[in-house]
């Protein structure tokens, strides 16, 4: 049971005739008071006792069941009146603070008998994976508005909440470059990954180990000095490559980088890069890992694989724990046995922190083609500049040992035989893009 200010308001009412009469020798007054008093708690009472039940009410929800962070969708909620009396009822239901509720999530519903009314919130959510809702909180006052009777009824709900997936953004303009990539610049110089296009007629500057002397035999030609036309084989970009994410959920995952996790651009460049991956033809596999896989998508292509990917990538936050970077190659060869791409999306700017990083290395480039892709941090770069007074000097002598670490740490991979990705959150999904298409064209995966 809630006492309301009409209550409180009402009681106040009662003082008036003490303060008029005066407090000594006002016995009258008092004897008022008390039958004020007496008087509204009857009406309390009588109020409560023709207030609707508030656990005679029937609950049901209308949720999406899955948003993209940031984007505002409506949580609506069904009350039902299952009693006999009118149901007054303010209503407040109970979604943790991280489902971005906006305005107020209290709502005042009168309910006819047998009837049902529907309650809409607008929620914009800040974090991801899944925004729960357990309970419904139903207050039902009485015809007076005086006393009401209030219980918490069990109403589940959810909504995943997804990767934003900002970095689609730029897929259009690396689909174009693939295309071009794949139709209309086939390679002349046959690499690792480049499988046969097509026979043309040799024109000077081809490489002579491309002709293909069967071909020319088959284009004799009498008009043409020495009697036949040189014919050479062109290539392009094999399809169905293997490609293995590995993203880091280590404690270095959970740093902020230009007010975003790393986590986060880790998710943002997995997304683009696999995109951009399976419209090419290659088949792609994600790992979440730190000392246990917390995620895999494995055997999925087309929207399948964006859709396994994103639902995977919703429940997963960077555990503070160190990574166990030996047992990676273990889960890499249990996803593929074939030469493939891995990308490891990790930290990679500090010396102490990438040692199990750096002797894990040589394990992966030995069978397979290996990209680090690491953030870079803005404010380092920033700070390095600033020299106004002395805590921008020693401000500045720290960023540049932390640039130094960063360059330290990269030469070490590229030494080991891993190429190396590191932009601002912003910029490294679609660098990774990149790269991952000048792997293509060279006929390097």
């Amino acid at each position: 049971m809630t006492i309301s200010g009409r209550f409180a308001l009402l009681l106040a009412l009662g003082v008036v005739p003490v303060v008029a009469a005066g407090v000594s020798g006002a016995a009258e007054a008092w004897v008022a008071l008390a039958g004020w008093l007496t008087l509204a708690l009857g009406a309390g009472v009588l109020d409560v006792s023709l207030a609707a039940s508030p656990r005679r009410v029937a609950l049901g929800r209308d949720l999406p069941d899955r948003v993209r962070l940031g984007e505002t969708v409506t949580a609506e909620l069904t009350v039902r009146n299952l009693g006999s009396r009118m149901l007054r009822a303010t209503v407040r239901d109970g979604w943790e603070p991280s489902a971005g509720l906006a305005g107020p999530n209290r709502t005042v519903l009168q309910v006819p008998p047998g009837e049902r009314r529907r309650m809409a919130l607008q929620l914009t959510p800040w974090r991801r994976g899944d925004r729960r809702v357990g309970q419904v909180t139903v207050r039902s006052a009485g015809p007076l508005g005086l006393w009401s009777r209030q219980a918490t009824l069990a109403a589940p709900g959810r909504i995943r909440v997804l990767p934003p997936f900002h970095s689609r953004v730029h897929l259009p303009s690396r689909l174009t470059r693939l295309r071009e990539l794949e139709g209309r610049t086939p390679l002349l110089i046959r690499g690792q990954g480049t499988e046969f296009d097509s026979i043309r007629e040799y024109v000077r500057g081809d490489d002579v180990r491309s002709i293909d002397w069967r071909a020319t035999a088959r284009h004799a030609d009498p008009e043409v000095p020495g009697g036949m036309r040189l014919m050479v084989r062109t290539w392009r970009p094999e399809r169905d490559r293997r490609i293995v994410i590995v993203a880091d959920t280590s404690r270095t995952a959970a740093a902020r980088i230009a007010d975003e996790p790393r986590l986060d651009t880790a998710f943002e460049a997995s997304l683009l890069l696999a995109a951009l991956a399976s419209h090419a033809g290659d088949r792609v596999d994600f790992l979440a890992w730190d000392r246990r896989l917390r995620g895999r998508v494995h055997g999925a292509s087309g929207p399948e694989l964006l859709a396994r990917m994103v639902d995977t990538m919703a429940g997963i936050d960077a555990e503070l724990i160190e990574a166990d970077w030996s047992s990676v190659p273990g889960q890499v060869r249990r996803v593929t046995s074939r030469r493939a791409l891995v990308v490891l999306l990790t930290a990679a700017d500090s010396p102490g922190s990438s040692r199990g990083l750096l002797s894990m290395l040589p394990q992966l480039t030995a069978r397979h083609t290996v990209i680090v892709a690491s953030v870079t941090d803005p404010a380092l770069v920033e700070a390095g500049g600033a020299r106004g007074d002395l805590e921008e000097v020693y401000r500045a002598a720290a960023a540049e040992r932390g640039l130094i670490d960063t360059a330290r740490v990269a030469a070490a991979i590229r030494r080991l035989g891993a190429l190396t990705v590191s932009a601002p959150p912003h910029e490294l999904p679609p660098a990774l893009a990149d790269r991952y298409l000048d792997l293509k064209a060279s006929g390097q995966l």
